[in-house]
């Protein structure tokens, strides 16, 4: 068969379903001309019109109230921000199941056959309104809302049979494999609902784990990804056998693919394995203070492909997982939080070294941050050519609140000490000697 007539067969179907609903079509629109069909239509225009005046009314007054809530959680008020929004709908659809029920019981079914078809349709209508409202993204959540719409309406005039075989006309056969609009339609849905489902499994899990303190954060972050990864594979898989697609192909073909992609994306694959690899041996998790380079800051999450470093000046850094495995890192804070601090200075050959090094200790065991436990000591590091050189070590046991604030809150308080204590520091002099017979040009 050429693909003119894979076209035309189709295209039949499409024709010998199009005459069918015009005849449809004819026979409803020929039916709207008896008094009674065109009574309902009458009614239900009217209960539109009388929900849009009472929603006038209503709504302003739940606004008002809504505004004068206090400590409410927040899907409570949003739960009621969808009402608000959605008043005209909700009070078309109690007054026409009203109506519709009233002339069930005074007026025969077929002079209330239109407004039940109307009242099913609203009913439906609001109710995809509401569910589409938990979809976050907003391009998926529109799709949703208007396709749930056409095949729920669909379903009440009941031409789904129709529908279906349209869509199924349009196929493409690989090999074995028969791939039509219609069971692309259906994976669709169903890929949704389950992938909807596994990341609110996936979120609700993940905050239950992430609230257990007896798990550390590295494995805390593992069992996340493990958790998603899980999840939604088998999401995927699953809700491809439900809507009968071959994974044997599938599984053949994503070999090929991932071998085909595997040499361009070298750096990615390696990044993830590495990411696996930290999590793993948790030499760092978040919260430790670590310096890679220039770069010095605390980690303050674990991705798959990058580790996010936020600086004290704000800046965050996404440094790839590779570079942590096959680089130098410092952890600050890796087996303990205790963290050594050295700083050095000079005084002057005249002052005495004992009674630098005392003043010293003294002045910097007083500055916050620096451990009393761990108390700090100074030493001689050598003769200068103008000073007495040493260094003082002290200890912190807070590595995030920063580094060079409390080098300096220490320097300013040997600073303060040295003053009191006639101790002066040093600086380089330079004797300039003008030799016999020189002159100084002005």
């Amino acid at each position: 068969m050429n693909p003119d007539e894979l076209m035309e067969a189709p295209l039949e179907q499409v024709r010998d379903i199009a005459l069918t609903l015009a005849a449809r079509g004819d026979v409803f629109l020929t039916g709207l001309l008896r008094p009674w069909n065109a009574y309902q239509l009458g009614i239900a225009l009217a209960v539109f019109a009388l929900a849009h005046l009472l929603a006038m009314v209503v709504a302003p007054r739940l606004y008002d109230w809504m505004r004068g809530l206090e400590g409410r959680p927040k899907w409570q008020m949003r739960i009621l921000v969808i009402l608000h929004r959605r008043i005209r709908m909700i009070l078309f659809v109690a007054i026409i199941w009203l109506v519709f029920a009233v002339m069930q019981e005074t007026t025969w079914p077929s002079r209330s056959y239109i407004l039940g078809v109307i009242a099913e349709l609203a009913t439906a209508w609001l109710f995809i309104a509401f569910a589409a409202r938990l979809i976050a993204n907003a391009f998926l959540r529109a799709v949703v809302r208007y396709g749930a719409w056409a095949w729920v309406t669909l379903s009440i005039l009941n031409l789904t049979g129709e529908a279906q075989t349209v869509l199924d006309s349009f196929s493409l056969t690989l090999g074995e494999t028969r791939i039509s609009l219609w069971l692309v339609l259906q994976a669709a849905v169903v890929l949704s609902l389950l992938i909807f489902l596994a990341r609110f499994a996936t979120t609700a899990t993940s905050a239950r784990i992430r609230s257990n303190e007896e798990i550390s954060p590295s494995m805390q972050v593992l069992a996340t990804k493990f958790l998603q990864v899980a999840l939604y594979g088998t999401a995927f898989f699953y809700g491809l056998g439900l809507v009968g697609v071959d994974l044997t192909g599938l599984a053949v073909l994503s070999g090929a693919i991932g071998v085909g992609l595997g040499f361009g994306l070298q750096k990615v694959v390696s990044n993830l394995v590495s990411g696996i690899i930290i999590l793993l041996d948790k030499s760092i998790k978040p919260g430790d203070v670590i310096s890679l380079g220039e770069t010095f800051g605390w980690i303050q999450a674990l991705g798959a492909r990058y580790v996010s470093v936020v600086t004290r000046d704000g800046k965050e850094y996404l440094i790839p997982n590779e570079d942590l495995i096959t680089g130098q890192v410092v952890n600050w804070s890796h087996s303990d939080r205790f963290v050594r601090l050295d700083i050095f200075f000079g005084t002057a050959y005249e002052d005495d070294p004992h009674k630098v090094r005392r003043v010293a200790i003294e002045a910097s065991a007083v500055v916050p941050r620096v451990l009393r436990d761990k108390p700090p000591v100074c030493h001689i590091v050598g003769f200068g050519d103008s000073s007495v050189d040493y260094i003082l070590r002290f200890w912190i046991s807070d590595p995030t609140g920063g580094l060079t604030n409390i080098r300096g809150n220490v320097y300013l308080a040997l600073w303060d000490a040295f003053r009191e204590n006639d101790i002066s520091i040093p600086f380089p002099q330079r004797e300039v000697k003008i030799l016999e017979g020189s002159s100084l040009r002005t």
